[in-house]
C-alpha cells in the first residue's frame, strides 16, 4: 500500500480480484517463533533471499535485480565482521511458489529468510516454514499478514500515520478528517490513521469514503467539503497515492473551495514518488512522511555509482534486512535469529534510517516530515536518530 504500492492496480480501472484476495487473506495467527534454527557460528550465515523474479512481469524482474544488488552492498559492508552466505530463490508472484521456495531454502540450510515482496506470498512462505523455527523478514508493507514468524520490513501506513498525526497535533491541527478510497489500501490507511490519532492526542472528526473511480471521487467532493466545514476539521488526511485518486483529489477539492490554504493536507503515501507529484498545485503546503533523507540519499548515490541506475524505491529494504542480520550475529547471542532476538528494543540502523521489529510482526521506523513548497519539498521535522525521543 503506500506510494510504492506492491499491487499493480491502475486508477480508473476495476480493482483486480487478486489484489482484493491479497488484502482479505490476512494470515491466521502463527505461533511465535521463540528459538532460531541450529547454525554453526564458525561458518558463514546461510540466508535465503526470495525474489519476485520469474513472475512474467518485467517490473518484478527489475525489482528483483535491485533487491539482490542492495543485499550484496550490505554484505560487502559487513565484510571482515560477518560472513553471509546468500542463497537466492526466484519466487515470482505466486504464493504457492513462494511457499515451495521457502521450504526448499530451509531444506538447503537457510536459518532466516529475507523476502518475498508480495503480502500473500510472504504469508504463504511463513506458513510453509513456521514449524521449523525459521523467521521470515518480508519486504511487504501489509501489516495484515504480520505475526508469528512473519515480519514486515516495508514502510507501513501505521508508521506514517503515527508520525503525521502526532505532528499535526503538535502544530495545533489535530482535528483530522479522513478521505479514503473504498479499497483494501484505503481501508488499511483509514484504520491506521484512526489508531494513530487515538494515541497521539489528535482527534478524528469524520471519515469520507469514496468509490475507487473518477466518477466516485467526483461524487464524493461535496461530502468531503461539507464534512470538513461542519466538523471543524483542521487537517485532511488522504490514503490515496499518486497512481490512484490523489491527483484528482488535489485538483477538484481546491476548485470546490477546500484547498490547502483553508485546511492542512496530509498524506500517508510518498508524495515525492514520482517527483512530478510535487508539482501538483493542490498539494503545495501539504505534508507527507518519508525515510531519513540524508541516509537514503547516500544509499541512492552509492547504489547508482556501483550499478549505474537509481535503486527501486523499496530496494533499500534488502540492505536493511542484511544489516539487521549482521547486527544480530555480531551481538553474540546464542539464538540470534529467534523472535526474541529480532525484536530487541534497541533496533537497527539501515539505509532508510532507524527501525525495529515489533512482537506482532510489524515494524517501527524513524520518519521525517516533509512539506511541499514550490514544486519540491523541505524537511520541517527531521527523522529521529534514536528510539524514545521526538518523533515516536
Amino acid at each position: 500500500m503506500l506510494s510504492v504500492s506492491l499491487s499493480r492496480r491502475k486508477f480508473l480501472k476495476p480493482l483486480a480480484a487478486s489484489a482484493v484476495a491479497l488484502a482479505l487473506a490476512a494470515c491466521e495467527p502463527l505461533p511465535t517463533t521463540s528459538r532460531g534454527p541450529g547454525w554453526d557460528p564458525t561458518k558463514p550465515v546461510p540466508v535465503a533471499l526470495l525474489l519476485p523474479a520469474g513472475s512474467g512481469n518485467a517490473g518484478d524482474d527489475i525489482l528483483a535485480r535491485d533487491l539482490k544488488q542492495a543485499a550484496d552492498m550490505a554484505i560487502a559492508d559487513l565484510s571482515g565482521t560477518v560472513d553471509i552466505d546468500l542463497r537466492v530463490y526466484d519466487a515470482g508472484a505466486d504464493p504457492s511458489l513462494a511457499a515451495q521456495m521457502a521450504s526448499q531454502a530451509v531444506a538447503d540450510g537457510a536459518v532466516i529468510i529475507l523476502g518475498p515482496v508480495f503480502g500473500d506470498s510472504a504469508n504463504a512462505a511463513g506458513a510453509a516454514v513456521k514449524g521449523q523455527g525459521v523467521n521470515v523478514l518480508s519486504f511487504s508493507n501489509n501489516t495484515d499478514i504480520a505475526g508469528g514468524n512473519v515480519f514486515v520490513l516495508g514502510p507501513t501506513f501505521q508508521n506514517a500515520a503515527q508520525r503525521l498525526t502526532g505532528y499535526a497535533a503538535r502544530q495545533g491541527k489535530g482535528n483530522i478528517l479522513i478521505a479514503q478510497d473504498k479499497t483494501p489500501q484505503g481501508d488499511l490507511g483509514g484504520r491506521a490513521i484512526s489508531r494513530a490519532a487515538a494515541a497521539s492526542g489528535a482527534k478524528i472528526v469524520g471519515t469520507v469514503p469514496y468509490e475507487f473511480s473518477g466518477p466516485g471521487v467526483t461524487a464524493a467532493i461535496p461530502t468531503i467539503v461539507a464534512t470538513a466545514r461542519s466538523s471543524g476539521a483542521q487537517s485532511l488526511f488522504f490514503t490515496a497515492d499518486s497512481a490512484g485518486a490523489l491527483p484528482l483529489l488535489a485538483e477538484t477539492l481546491p476548485q470546490a473551495g477546500l484547498g490547502p490554504t483553508s485546511i492542512q493536507y496530509a498524506g500517508l503515501t510518498r508524495w515525492d514518488i514520482p517527483p512530478a507529484t510535487l508539482s501538483l498545485p493542490g498539494l503545495q503546503g501539504g505534508w507527507f512522511a518519508l525515510p531519513d533523507p540524508g541516509l537514503n540519499t547516500a544509499f541512492q548515490s552509492r547504489f547508482t555509482a556501483k550499478y549505474g541506475n537509481l535503486p527501486h524505491p523499496i530496494a533499500g529494504l534488502a540492505y536493511d534486512g542484511v544489516a539487521a542480520i549482521g547486527a544480530l550475529v555480531k551481538s553474540g547471542q546464542p539464538n540470534p535469529f529467534s523472535g526474541a532476538a529480532l525484536t530487541q528494543g534497541a533496533g537497527y540502523v539501515g539505509v532508510n534510517g532507524i527501525f525495529r521489529l515489533m512482537g506482532d510482526g510489524t515494524n517501527q521506523r524513524g520518519l521525517a516530515i516533509a512539506q511541499i513548497q514550490n514544486g519540491s519539498y523541505t524537511i520541517v521535522d527531521p527523522a529521529p536518530r534514536s528510539f524514545g525521543g521526538a518523533g515516536f
